[in-house]
């Protein structure tokens, strides 16, 4: 039940971006459902592999790297699931950003903390 929660917060959050940012655009909620799943996937196969590939620059840029890493990804998944559009790199780094905070914060407001 907790990973369905998570996942409309996360779908949520996705339908919040377009209000935020002008150059990010999800055409439905449906299409928002899919990209969290994507997004969710992505994030748990492929950012880890990258992370550990990436980690000499990482190390260099202070942990500020891995802002491109998440950024890269978000614009990749817009730019091949339909209904789903990011504009930019830049618009894919702050879209991740805020992303992540909406989610966040949806997160700890709506699921309580298991002991």
């Amino acid at each position: 039940m907790r990973l369905v929660i998570t996942w409309l917060i996360n779908a949520i959050a996705l339908i919040a971006l377009p209000y935020i940012f002008r150059s990010i655009s999800v055409d439905s909620f449906m299409t928002a459902l899919i990209v969290a799943v994507v997004l969710g996937l992505i994030n748990t196969l492929i950012r880890p592999i990258l992370v550990i590939l990436t980690l000499p620059v990482t190390l260099l840029t202070l942990g500020l790297f891995i802002f491109v890493i998440n950024g890269l990804l978000f614009w990749a998944v817009g730019s091949f699931l339909p209904g789903f559009h990011v504009d930019g790199f830049w618009s894919g780094v702050f879209g991740a950003i805020v992303y992540s905070i909406i989610s966040w914060a949806l997160a700890s407001l709506l699921m309580p903390k298991k002991d």
